[in-house]
């Protein structure tokens, strides 16, 4: 399958995402802009290109491990996703849970992105839902 991918003007190819590994499942994310995050805070970071999604597919934007687990930055509306009918210019926005700020260099990976197929699922409501071992009992309710 083919994805289209169109650059914001400025950009060059090094912002086409790509994925660092043949059998990962995440492209691999690159900011297009240079920004500080203040601790507690979080900055919209355009990734330099559009992109055109085929019919029954959506993306997903997930965080990278590295920077949760070193820096404390992460995907604010993790996981974030891209509708089929989305044209503007692919975003990530990153929080900074950290004490400290962080700065984000243009070329930066900020994120990995999942292109994935989605189902034609309309709900509908119904008089019972029928019963299951937990039932309604809530978080936590499994134990630790």
């Amino acid at each position: 399958m083919f994805i289209g991918i169109k650059l914001v003007e400025g950009a060059d190819e090094s912002f086409i995402p790509k994925k660092a590994h043949q059998e990962d499942s995440g492209f691999d994310l690159k900011s297009f802009e240079c920004k500080f995050i203040a601790p507690g805070s979080w900055v919209l970071l355009s990734t330099g290109f559009y992109i055109d999604l085929p019919f029954g597919h959506e993306a997903i934007i997930r965080p990278r491990s590295g920077l949760a687990l070193k820096h404390g930055i992460t995907v604010l509306n993790s996981p974030a996703t891209i509708d089929e009918n989305y044209k503007g210019i692919v975003g990530v926005i990153l929080i900074n849970h950290s004490n400290d700020g962080f700065i984000v260099n243009i070329g930066d990976r900020i994120a990995q992105m999942v292109i994935q197929k989605k189902e034609d699922i309309e709900l509908i409501t119904v008089s019972d839902i029928g019963n299951s071992k937990r039932g309604n009992k809530g978080f936590g309710s499994t134990g630790k």
